[in-house]
This record gives structure tokens, C-alpha cells and sequence, in this order.
């Protein structure tokens, strides 16, 4: 019973240590391609060959349910998977959808028409990528009416964090953030649209300030995908052991691994 977590580098780790957290009963096989990383800076067309390649070599490891753990993925990828490529057998889901949800208090599967909600101004930090694709703000608009969002491309956050240099991370975090604020000067809510980011959440906090809420995926798509495979057991699929898969460095990759998740992480090639 394996479910595979794909990303574009180490970004998805954090989403996979809660999903570890929230279902220690399932075995969960972690894609990141690592060479082509970020793909924030890349064109849809691209990402979404990437990510297609990246989830066939997850169902060949038995992962019949695969979670986009990568924003720009997810943003601009997933439709286009869903909608003409993903066989009926298999299943690809996102983590925008969850976090929208917990922004707008809906219930899984609510399908309601929008309606107003409590929060009117948000803050989203995503990638260029994911900021071009405006997937955010089309699956909010679903759910919600009434709400201005504010998006800020942080660009150069992914590699500063893929190499491992956090006071250059810091540095940029706090310079999007101001960018951020000089268009929204008064957020009540804070999306970190990137896996990447939960690791700088302490810093976007402290730069927004105390009265704005962040919103990090980690463990809202935990909740979700425990509530989906409680709804859909035979979705955990036909493989039975763990594992860490990455098409760059193996050695590099699982040093920086072993640092994010502070636990001995081993990637093989993918």
C-alpha cells in the first residue's frame, strides 16, 4: 500500500514528513527531480512533461495515487492531466484544492456555489510560475466571492533553499514581503504557495507581522489525504515499501535531505 509524493526538488519533503506524521500505517514513495529543478522559472508546457514523466516512474513503483506535493505543478500541470491523461485506474491531486478549502472553511467535496467568507484580503507567495498560472486564484473564485488576492512571485527563495544557503533565503523572503505589502499593506491571511516555503514560515510570520494568518500546505493535504483514502481505500495501491527517488546527485540530494528532515534520508535513481 505505497502513495507517491512527487516535487520538482526538496520542497515536497515537507509535506511527506506530515504525511508520514498523519498516516504512519502507509508507505509513501518521494519523487524529486532534482536536476530540472525549480520549475518555477519554466513554461507550462514543460512542467507538465516533467511532471508526467515524474508520475509514470511513481505508478511503475506501485503508487496508484499520486499527490502533487509542487506547487507549480499542481498550478500548472494537474488540469491538464486530469482532464486528458491520467488513466481511471490512477489518481493525481494537487495541494492547492486543500488550502483553499481551509482558507474558505468548506468540507471536502463541497460543491456549493461561492460564497462570501470571512477572510476579503490574501497574501500569496508562490513561484513565477505558479503566480503566471493565476490557478489560485480560479479555484478560490470556485469557492469564495469577495476576496482580493495579492500574488508576489518570490523569485529565487526554491534555489536559494535547494543549495542549502538560508541567510540569502531570509534575505529574499523579507524583500518579497515588503514588495508584497507596498501592493497590500494590510494582509489578514498569508498563502505559502511553494513546499518550499513551510521552511521559511517563521521568517514570512515575522515579517508579515503577528495579525496576519499563514496558511502552510503540510498539514492541511495531510488531513485531506487521510480523508481520502478513508473514502477511497483502494486508492493506496499495489506497492508495499518506501522510498526516496531523485533524477539529480544521489549523494547530494540525500545530504540536503538528511538536513531538512534532520533524520538520515537515502535517495536512489530514479
Amino acid at each position: 500500500m505505497a502513495v507517491g509524493v512527487f516535487d520538482s526538488g526538496l520542497g515536497g519533503l515537507t509535506v511527506l514528513s506530515a504525511l508520514e506524521r498523519r498516516l504512519p500505517e502507509v508507505a509513501f514513495v518521494y519523487y524529486g527531480d532534482n536536476l530540472h529543478a525549480p520549475y518555477g522559472v519554466r513554461d507550462a508546457d514543460a512542467v507538465y512533461d516533467l511532471t508526467c514523466r515524474g508520475v509514470e516512474r511513481l505508478w511503475a513503483a506501485g503508487c496508484d495515487l499520486v499527490i502533487l506535493a509542487c506547487n507549480t505543478a499542481s498550478a500548472a500541470a494537474l488540469r491538464r492531466m486530469q482532464e486528458s491523461w491520467v488513466p481511471r485506474d490512477k489518481r493525481v491531486l494537487g495541494v492547492f484544492v486543500p488550502l483553499i478549502e481551509a482558507l474558505t472553511e468548506r468540507q471536502w467535496g463541497d460543491n456549493s456555489p461561492p460564497r462570501e467568507v470571512a477572510v476579503k484580503h490574501v497574501a500569496l507567495f508562490a513561484t513565477p510560475a505558479t503566480v503566471a498560472s493565476r490557478a489560485f486564484q480560479r479555484e478560490l473564485a470556485f469557492r469564495a466571492i469577495g476576496v482580493d488576492v495579492e500574488a508576489q512571485a518570490c523569485g529565487g527563495v526554491v534555489d536559494a533553499i535547494e543549495e542549502g544557503d538560508m541567510i540569502l533565503a531570509e534575505a529574499l523572503v523579507r524583500s518579497h514581503v515588503d514588495a508584497l505589502k507596498r501592493k497590500m499593506p494590510q494582509p489578514e491571511a498569508a498563502v505559502l504557495g511553494c513546499t518550499h516555503y513551510p521552511l521559511m514560515e517563521e521568517i514570512f510570520q515575522d515579517a508579515l507581522g503577528e495579525g496576519v494568518q499563514v496558511y502552510s500546505q503540510a498539514s492541511i493535504v495531510a488531513e485531506s489525504l487521510a480523508d481520502y483514502l478513508g473514502r477511497r481505500p483502494e486508492m493506496r495501491g499495489a506497492g508495499e515499501a518506501g522510498a526516496f527517488l531523485t533524477t539529480g546527485d544521489t549523494r547530494r540530494v540525500s545530504s540536503r535531505a538528511t538536513q531538512f528532515l534532520r533524520r538520515e534520508i537515502r535517495f536512489d535513481a530514479a
